[in-house]
């Protein structure tokens, strides 16, 4: 069979391997094993993706009491604001080691497109305004007013480009050879090419774009100025503020004003509301554009994010190539800081602000960097000094991302267990344990809604992932 070929038998969940724990070599002639080696997932890519998807669940259930967790109105980058590129990150390192096992290209492409379409299908179910939940029990969407753009749409498209930019410009001869130093970025160099491409493409939109004077009809049932049309009066090009920039322009234009979110984080800019950071009552002088739409999650802030995924695919790329943990940790490490340093020098010089609604090239550097050094800290801890138990919480959240995302940062079982109330809306099981177990315990709002969302979600979650992992039972795309 095969020619007395040695031919790799994996076993366990390939995926996500390291590259120097593969299975046993066998000779299919004698049985013989060579070099036998236990084939063992990249724990710290788990936990890294489990604190990633437990960070998201804290800031959206508790970003409103705690500002400094929750988005930033506009420039400056807060705790909710490494999500989404953490997320990225992830999915980029995790596309070199789920795709050195399918050799044949046309069904590697089947599979990035076909894992492309269900995300984008569950984007669009669960931030499309299909779902309401937890709070509101209704269900159903206008689609003349279903949102295109979310968390889910943005990663099928970082994913798809990446994935498909790995699939067609990696060499399957160079796969197993060790590499150091900026081999690396050589054997790779077409897919940097592709990066500086994005970024200058993104760039030049971005400041070379005109942006006229818009107008929108208020849609928020709280403005005074429901059911109006209002004007915003731009008409200038390169300006990176709220209302005249070219992200929201583009969005505007392609996907249309009624398909872009409708409460975004500018809404509690100081030029909006007495209240910022906090959500507050408008002022009464406050611009339009306070109660305008506009996608976090749009067209071209998209496009830049690619980028975020193209650096973690870098940090796979040094994972498959070298085999020295050392080495790995070295350039991890010494790209990490390089980025946080170059972003945080773009920020303070005023050269381009920290932006997460826009993705500009600071915010790029500075996320993807922090990104860098977190997975870093958790593969020296998790992978190397073996200390996987004390994380092993995030972990299971982790081999179990889908599942946790769905039915708790999207709000899916809490809005189940609402459904079941007694005499009133508010008389559910959820609102009893919030505001009895925590709030009234703790005599504050703020700390009983953050102790609420550790335990009653994050922890929670965190034991039905490690039942499902003793189970073997896995929702993946």
């Amino acid at each position: 069979m095969d020619g007395g070929k040695k031919v790799e038998r994996p076993h366990g969940d390939a995926a996500e391997e390291d590259p120097e724990r593969q299975p046993a070599l066998v000779d299919e002639d004698d049985g013989n094993q060579k070099a036998p080696r236990r084939s063992k997932r990249v724990a710290s890519l788990d936990v890294f993706r489990g604190l990633t998807v437990a960070l998201m669940i804290l800031v959206d259930g508790a970003g409103g009491e705690w500002p400094v967790i929750g988005h930033a109105p506009w420039d400056g980058c807060n705790l909710a604001d490494f999500v989404m590129p953490f997320f990225l990150f992830i999915v980029g390192m995790a596309i070199p080691l789920s795709l050195k096992r399918i050799p044949d290209r046309g069904q590697a492409i089947r599979r990035v497109v076909i894992r492309t379409l269900k995300l984008l299908f569950w984007g669009i179910l669960l931030q499309g305004g299909y779902s309401h939940a937890p709070d509101k029990l209704t269900y159903g969407v206008d689609m003349k007013h279903v949102r295109w753009g979310g968390i889910l749409q943005r990663i099928a498209l970082a994913y798809l480009v990446a994935a498909v930019l790995e699939i067609v410009t990696k060499d399957a001869k160079i796969q197993d050879q060790s590499s150091s130093g900026f081999s690396i970025f050589r054997m790779y160099l077409s897919q940097w090419i592709v990066a500086c491409c994005i970024l200058v493409v993104y760039l030049s939109l971005v400041y070379g774009i005109y942006v006229p004077d818009w107008e929108f009809r208020v849609q928020n049932v709280d403005s005074p100025n429901y059911g109006k049309v209002l004007t915003v009066t731009c008409g200038t090009r390169g300006i990176l503020s709220p209302p005249c920039n070219a992200v929201g322009y583009i969005d505007r234009k392609i996907l249309g004003i009624n398909h872009l979110y409708q409460r975004p984080a500018w809404r509690r800019h100081q030029a909006c509301t007495d209240s910022s950071p906090h959500e507050g009552p408008f002022k009464n002088d406050a611009p339009a554009w306070c109660v305008a739409p506009f996608e976090p999650e749009g067209i071209l802030s998209s496009f830049s994010a690619v980028l975020s995924t193209i650096i973690g695919v870098h940090y796979g790329h040094v994972l498959v190539h070298m085999k020295s943990h050392t080495e790995r940790l070295r350039q991890w490490f010494t790209m990490g800081i390089a980025l946080l340093v170059l972003g945080i020098i773009l920020h303070f010089s005023h050269a381009i602000p920290l932006n997460k609604q826009l993705y500009t090239f600071s915010y790029i550097c500075v996320t993807a960097g922090a990104a860098g050094v977190v997975f870093s800290i958790f593969y020296f801890l998790v992978d190397i000094l073996n200390h996987g138990y004390a994380f092993a919480p995030l972990r299971w959240i982790g081999m179990n991302a889908m599942l946790v995302y769905v039915m708790a940062a999207a709000g899916i079982f809490e809005g189940f267990l609402n459904g079941w109330y007694y005499e009133g809306t508010n008389n559910t099981l959820v609102y009893w344990v919030r505001k009895h177990v925590f709030v009234k315990v703790w005599h504050s709002t703020r700390v009983g809604i953050l102790l609420y969302v550790l335990f009653a979600q994050i922890l929670f979650w965190a034991l039905v992932s490690g039942v499902l992992h003793r189970a073997g039972l896995y929702w993946k795309l």
